[in-house]
């Protein structure tokens, strides 16, 4: 696929314990292209959470190549991996992980001071992810005064402030009721959709994973399945 996000080839993992090499990955081969929606799942010990840790450039794969928005990461050193991490993925986690003093706006706007973007263009950037995600009337507001899936929706457009290639989420709604977990995949579904934004989210829950257009499962560090979701979600209101 010539405009891959991610290219995946013969990726290995292991890591050494007390008795001797532990297998983690072994012989993945993935790609995803631009625009597409997938979601990651698989039992607990199966190698998807290291997967989206190399995924997200915070790990490093023992063999193969990843190619990461046609970067090869196996030739990066940690500093350039860190910049290429910074420029290229957003990250959206279970927990929120908001600055509690921290006006909603700033919360956005943080990203992009450690990317060196001007303060103008911080707050107008800031602004207009808030608004992206259903918030620009609370800009001036502080976590603890939206509701946890408004927190939610700031963590994501925190996520979208340095305009990543992808979004990366793990278990985006594992905090929320159920009714606020399909809003927030409403979001997703739409900035998918909307706004071109690649997105791969890891979950446990099969009816999150129908939001996504391809699902990947993984077993025992190996692809056990990749193909098309087939059953759909019900209509949710979106915001982007």
């Amino acid at each position: 696929m010539s405009d891959a996000v991610i290219r995946i080839e013969h990726l290995y993992k292991s890591y050494e314990t007390e008795a001797g090499v532990s297998p983690v990955l072994e012989d993945v081969n993935l790609t995803i292209g631009r625009g597409e929606f997938v979601a990651i799942m698989g039992p607990s010990g199966s190698g998807k959470s290291t997967f989206m840790n190399i995924v997200g450039c915070l790990d490093q794969p023992s063999g193969g190549q990843y190619f990461l928005d046609g970067n090869d990461t196996g030739k990066m050193n940690s500093d350039q991996l860190a910049g290429l991490r910074n420029r290229t993925i957003g990250f959206v986690f279970q927990g929120f992980n908001l600055l509690p003093r921290a006006r909603l706006i700033e919360n956005v706007a943080l990203p992009l001071v450690y990317a060196g973007v001007s303060r103008a263009e911080r707050q107008h950037r800031a602004i207009e992810m808030l608004k992206r995600v259903g918030l620009g009337e609370h800009l001036r507001s502080f976590p603890n005064q939206i509701s946890g899936g408004q927190q939610q929706r700031v963590a994501i457009a925190r996520a979208l402030a340095n305009q990543p290639s992808l979004l990366l989420a793990d278990e985006p709604t594992g905090n929320l009721d159920s009714q606020t977990s399909r809003e927030i995949m409403g979001l997703f579904s739409s900035l998918n959709r909307n706004h071109s934004i690649t997105i791969v989210l890891v979950t446990h829950e099969q009816d999150v994973a129908a939001y996504a257009g391809r699902l990947v499962h993984f077993l025992d560090g190996r692809v056990a399945h990749d193909g098309a979701v087939t059953a759909a979600p019900e209509s949710v209101p979106a915001w982007a």
